[in-house]
């Protein structure tokens, strides 16, 4: 197939999607002629830049292209390693149209103003020459993996929360409870569902010792900067109840050591423990696509690991997701979203009144019964994983690739864990043996994160 004027070759497709074109695919067949050399680096702080070397083609004839594949590389970028200033360095068209994107009324005006919310300062795209390229500085940070004494680790999803009594180490309780926080005005009401989540599990120990919380969003110092999970919560209830809403439900079980973290780096700590080693990038498909990463030494990097947001699929008639505007993002590919929308393409009809959690029971039902149908909706996820896995590694240090989440869960995560490697093999033979696709066992695919989660914090 021909996109931007690129042959891109592609060998597996999803039988359910056949529109959809794999930005690695793409990237790999654009590179194969780009020869200009620019750079990329999106900056966090003074000591935290993040700096990718790649090329372009950098003519007229190929200007449009040029600029699209600019574009995926700046947007993957800062929804993997965060900033908020984009450095683009060695070619002033390209400065220009990144810049012209991420303004006002800008086709990534979504992506600049998250941003800036962030790291709370105006979002800067500015050009320098490739002799001034910024200097990359990255952080290592150890986190988790204490187990001593009995604890609390609470996972805050989208659909459900789960939470786990863990003593020494052992996981002695854990319960799911479905719930709604991202279509719920009132803070009150996460409020009571995480305090309730604390106290049930507090009731199963002679005490509690630390408490950890795995949740979706960005957090500083145990504090709520930006999170999904009370999306429709008013900003002025946000600033007064969601601040500090884990704080004020911990102070409740007693004066403990809290930490909270992004429930993606949570994943990826879940990993190296089940794995022993480092290197680990942990997804969640669940409500969202939650993403974390623990390098070599199993620490992490301070990056924001929101793939949800990141471009893997450059299929013009691509699904669009809502909160950003823009389409062919990981969260429509690896979410419940993802099996609902290929739900339709394999002609299963399901009830609009139910939530998306509901809706991908129904499929998880009939693929308990041997649907076909329900069987072809993960094996093109499959596809898409193995895909979109190899793309990770352009940008990720990568050994290890865990798989957690309802998503995951019954014989559909067998299926798209067999399809991922199946495609590996045939198409990108030379990463299949690098690359490691890994299926936790079924309770540590759907609680697992509430029990990483409970090593968060160091008892005093």
């Amino acid at each position: 197939m021909k996109f931007l004027g690129v042959d891109v070759n592609v060998k597996n497709l999803p039988e359910l999607d056949k529109g959809y074109i794999p930005l690695e695919a793409f990237t790999r067949a654009y590179l194969s002629g780009a020869k200009k050399p620019v750079a990329f680096a999106v900056v966090r702080s003074e000591n935290e830049v993040s700096v990718y070397d790649t090329f372009i083609y950098g003519t007229e004839e190929m200007r449009e292209a040029d600029f699209y594949y600019s574009g995926r590389v700046v947007k993957l970028l800062l929804w993997m390693c965060g900033g908020g200033e984009v450095v683009v360095c060695g070619d002033e068209a390209v400065a220009e149209h990144i810049k012209r994107e991420y303004s006002k009324g800008g086709a990534r005006e979504f992506d600049a103003e998250f941003m800036a919310r962030v790291y709370e300062r105006d979002f800067l795209v500015r050009y320098a020459p490739l002799s001034e390229k910024p200097a990359a500085k990255e952080q290592s940070i150890p986190t988790g993996g204490y187990f001593d004494g009995c604890r609390i680790g609470f996972d805050a999803g989208g659909s459900d929360r789960k939470v786990s009594a863990v003593v020494d180490g052992n996981a002695i309780y854990s319960e799911e409870v479905v719930w709604y926080p991202k279509i719920t005005e009132d803070p009150d009401y996460h409020y009571a569902g995480i305090v309730e989540a604390f106290k049930t599990a507090a009731s199963k120990m002679p005490r509690v010792d630390a408490i950890g919380v795995s949740s979706a969003g960005i957090y500083v110092n145990n504090r709520t900067m930006v999170a999904s999970l009370f999306l429709k919560v008013p900003q002025d209830l946000f600033d007064k109840k969601v601040r500090d809403i884990y704080v004020n439900a911990a102070k409740e079980i007693g004066d403990v050591p809290l930490v909270v973290a992004n429930d993606g780096d949570v994943a990826a700590l879940a990993g190296a423990l089940e794995l022993g080693e480092g290197r680990v990038l942990g997804i969640a498909m669940g409500t969202s696509q939650a993403a974390g990463y623990v390098d070599t030494d199993k620490h992490i990097k301070g990056w924001l690991n929101e793939l949800a947001f990141a471009p893997v699929d450059c299929g013009p008639e691509a699904m669009r997701d809502e909160w950003s505007g823009d389409i062919g993002c990981g969260v429509k590919y690896f979410s419940q979203d993802g099996v609902i929308k290929l739900a339709a393409f394999a002609g299963i009809e399901l009830d609009e009144s139910l939530s998306p959690a509901q809706k991908l029971k129904v499929v998880q039902g009939l693929m308990e019964k041997g649907d076909g149908r329900a069987a072809a909706i993960y094996r093109s996820i499959g596809v898409y994983l193995a895909h979109t896995a190899v793309l990770y590694t352009r940008f990720y240090d990568l050994r290890n690739i865990l798989l957690l989440g309802r998503v995951m869960s019954g014989e559909g995560g067998a299926i798209i864990l067999k399809t991922a490697n199946e495609v590996l093999a045939d198409e990108y033979p030379e990463c299949a043996g690098k690359l490691r696709l890994v299926l936790p066992d079924e309770s540590s695919r759907r609680v697992g994160q509430s029990v990483a989660a409970a090593g968060l914090p160091k008892v005093k």
